[in-house]
């Protein structure tokens, strides 16, 4: 059987996590044939980690103003969208205008007016685009998608969910260009859209209304200010006044940053490492939703991005029961370690309480690597041979729509004060 034609588009931290496999775990059935950055640096390195790390060859390298070129050339069968979340629904479209089945990271878009654009290409060209939700397949997750497809707890009527990002991980998305509302919608939209899918994953039903409020409290320089902070800097990395804060990250000090990141400044300026307490954050770190689905459940959402410990509470209310999950994961800074660490488990649980029998804990299957041990089963269905899956773990562009259009409805819901109709946003 031939080999599948990948190209990836956007080289940076993300990237390695898809191409890292292709070519170490799945070369039998994959094959990386291009790559394509607004930053030559920056491709430049990657080619080096494909030959220094993983014994690959160096692949064709093209900036991003030749991207077409890139597709006419090397003939790719699927594209990879890694890039800055706000360019996603460029490169999805072209793509599929080529002739490419698209594989987009999440989240698929920012805003109602790309994610139309990207439903009316799909419409236009009959190309398939999938989004990589990998929190699906972890065990624990996929063993609550199991539970309420088996009616343990019956009809679910509510849900309780409690994301907890710390002082590692969630100061992360304020140091790069994450912070600028633009580029990724806020958490919300780009890390909510995970928690959104699972709530539409285990319940097997679509967002109908959601009303949400959020803001910057922790954050930011008028912040700390409050606090009584008076040590200040722009960047990290070769300032004195970061030296000793927690919160700093020093490119210089991380050999993979430096060369993803730091040498590549050159080119287009890009800081990887700004003061999480500077000017210029346009995104909140404390938020609250709430979402009335089409199945007339109810979600209580909160995220927050400046706590102890890293992870979530899920509680699922149910006619014949309750289930509740708490789930600790490691700590992490992207790219900044090896890709299995990456929201790896240190703690799981999940009980069910049935409704007139005692509680009982629920056996998980031990997952490994990342995200729960969700990466390994998510990377074997993207570039082996799909398996039958009763749970449908694979996302489509449908899915990714429906999840991150409830961020994108709570974003409109917490500049108007008012509650949003989901329909009402894109049309299908």
């Amino acid at each position: 059987m031939a080999k599948k034609r990948y190209a990836v588009v956007g080289t940076g931290g993300r990237a390695e996590f898809f191409y890292g496999a292709m070519v170490k775990d799945f070369n039998e059935t994959s094959e990386l044939v291009a790559i394509c950055d607004s930053n030559q640096t920056r491709m430049n390195y990657t080619n080096k980690l494909l030959k220094d790390k993983y014994g690959y060859h160096e692949v064709p390298t093209y900036k991003a103003e030749r991207f077409e070129e890139m597709i006419r050339t090397e003939k790719p069968d699927y594209v990879i969208v890694t890039t800055v979340d706000r360019t996603h629904h460029t490169y999805i479209i072209k793509a599929m205008e080529l002739g490419c089945d698209v594989i987009s990271e999440k989240p698929m878009t920012v805003d109602e007016e790309k994610c139309q654009e990207i439903l009316d290409a799909i419409e236009r060209t009959g190309r398939q685009l999938r989004v990589t939700f990998n929190y699906r397949y972890a065990p624990h997750n996929t063993k609550v998608r199991e539970l309420i497809m088996d009616g343990v707890i019956g009809d679910v009527h509510s849900v309780h969910f409690e994301w907890l990002l710390n002082t590692q991980h969630g100061a992360d998305y304020f140091r790069r260009w994450h912070r600028d509302k633009k580029n990724g919608g806020g958490l919300l939209v780009h890390k909510s859209t995970h928690h959104f899918d699972l709530v539409n994953f285990w319940l097997g039903t679509q967002p109908q209304t959601v009303f949400a409020m959020g803001d910057l409290m922790f954050y930011g320089k008028a912040n700390a200010e409050k606090r009584g902070e008076t040590k200040f800097y722009q960047r990290a990395t070769g300032n004195e006044n970061a030296q000793g804060d927690p919160f700093a990250l020093h490119l210089d000090s991380n050999e993979h940053l430096k060369g993803l990141y730091l040498d590549a400044e050159q080119e287009d300026g890009y800081q990887r490492d700004q003061s999480v307490f500077g000017d210029g954050i346009s995104i909140e770190d404390t938020m609250g939703v709430m979402v009335r689905y089409k199945n007339k459940a109810i979600l209580t959402y909160s995220l927050n991005a400046y706590l102890p410990w890293e992870g979530f509470n899920v509680h699922i209310n149910g006619s014949k029961g309750r289930i509740e999950m708490r789930v600790v994961e490691q700590s992490y800074v992207n790219s900044g370690g090896k890709k299995e660490d990456e929201g790896a488990l240190k703690e799981k649980s999940v009980k069910v309480f049935p409704m007139f029998a005692a509680p009982y804990q629920v056996a998980i299957e031990e997952g490994v690597g990342g995200h729960g041990g969700g990466d390994p089963v998510l990377l074997k269905d993207i570039f082996d041979e799909p398996a039958a899956d009763r749970f449908n773990r694979a996302a489509s562009h449908v899915d990714g729509a429906m999840s991150i259009l409830t961020g994108i409805a709570g974003n409109i819901s917490m500049r108007t004060g008012l509650p949003v109709n989901v329909d009402k946003l894109v049309k299908f």
